[in-house]
């Protein structure tokens, strides 16, 4: 299966950590192609001494075996931006490099997309107007059916709302996008090789609402999703207090938790493991998965970013395939 890895924003870490994963493994260089400005990934690798043979090709079919193969859909040099600074260039590379990679997935050109972190700020800046990856996948692939999914070792959670205020996540707490975000959970972990998911669905409010005294969105929005997946014959559990379900989880009463909103899910993953995590975005016609950690402007250009959860993203992207 070949990975075709987006090369995120020039100006944060993705260029170093690309470098640093495919310059330390022959065998996984060779079914990769990086969608990326070769001056960038060129710069860091003579800046850390990688010694890489890096060359532009037009298509994944071509280039040397043992060379990092790039596909540039836009070029850009160093004199164009700062390391570490927000730019619309570094933006509309970003979206270019992704949008790439999606078109060569969809036509089935590349078996799966391994994302680097894109910064959403310079993206709108550019005029891509997305909260994310996320959002930005969705509209590329024309599927609205989509979900943010964190995977770690540790523990595993989906959202049901992400890159919104509070406000507005309380407003979108609906049955059907519930139900949806359920279904997507238990669909990635059968995919995975789980024969029946146990899925947990944390509630929105303080101890899950209690009943009413602190919230009826559990009782009018999230126990009719849940009773609903239920009679589909999905292993479903709540709405549980969120303070104590992430725990269960990670004492393995349940395999993954669907988070009512952003924070609620990324804060007790991130906690317990920052560096394995890995963002996926399921329900697209298109496999994709992503470090889960962001474009580290306070380190860029630095040398010491880790690469770890890029590796975790294209072992579980291995794992998703079945490969």
């Amino acid at each position: 299966m070949l990975l075709g890895i987006t090369m995120g924003d020039p100006a944060g870490v993705g260029p170093e950590i690309i470098i640093k994963a495919l310059a330390a493994d022959a065998a996984l260089r060779r079914r990769c192609v990086v969608y990326g400005a070769k001056c960038i990934l060129d710069y860091y690798n003579k800046t850390f001494n990688h010694g890489l043979n890096i060359q532009l090709v037009s298509s994944s079919a071509e280039g040397d075996a043992d060379a990092l193969r790039v596909i540039e859909p836009v070029p850009l040099s160093m004199e164009d931006f700062e390391i570490g600074k927000v730019s619309s260039a570094c933006g509309n590379v970003a979206f270019r490099c992704l949008e790439a990679a999606v078109k060569a997935a969809l036509d089935k050109k590349i078996g799966v997309i391994v994302t680097a972190p894109l910064n959403k700020e310079a993206m709108n800046l550019a005029g891509h107007h997305y909260d994310g990856h996320t959002g930005a996948l969705a509209h590329l692939t024309g599927c609205p059916r989509v979900a943010m999914l964190l995977w770690t070792d540790l523990l595993k959670v989906i959202h049901v709302t992400t890159h919104v205020s509070m406000r507005q996540a309380c407003d979108m707490i609906k049955t059907p996008r519930v139900v949806q975000t359920i279904e997507l959970a238990h669909e990635t972990l059968v995919q995975a090789g789980y024969e029946k998911p146990r899925i947990a669905v944390a509630g929105l409010n303080a101890h899950a609402g209690e009943n009413g005294l602190f919230g009826i969105e559990e009782i009018e929005e999230i126990i009719p999703a849940i009773e609903q997946c239920k009679a589909k014959g999905m292993c479903v559990d709540g709405p549980l207090p969120p303070d104590t379900v992430f725990l269960k989880c990670k004492n393995g009463v349940y395999d993954v938790v669907v988070a009512m909103y952003h924070d609620q899910g990324h804060i007790p993953l991130k906690l317990l493991d920052f560096q394995g995590g890995v963002n996926i975005s399921v329900g697209l016609p298109v496999l994709r998965t992503s470090v889960d950690h962001g474009t580290a402007f306070d380190i860029a250009g630095k040398g010491i970013a880790s690469d770890g959860s890029l590796l975790e993203a294209i072992k579980v992207a291995d794992l998703l395939a079945n490969e």
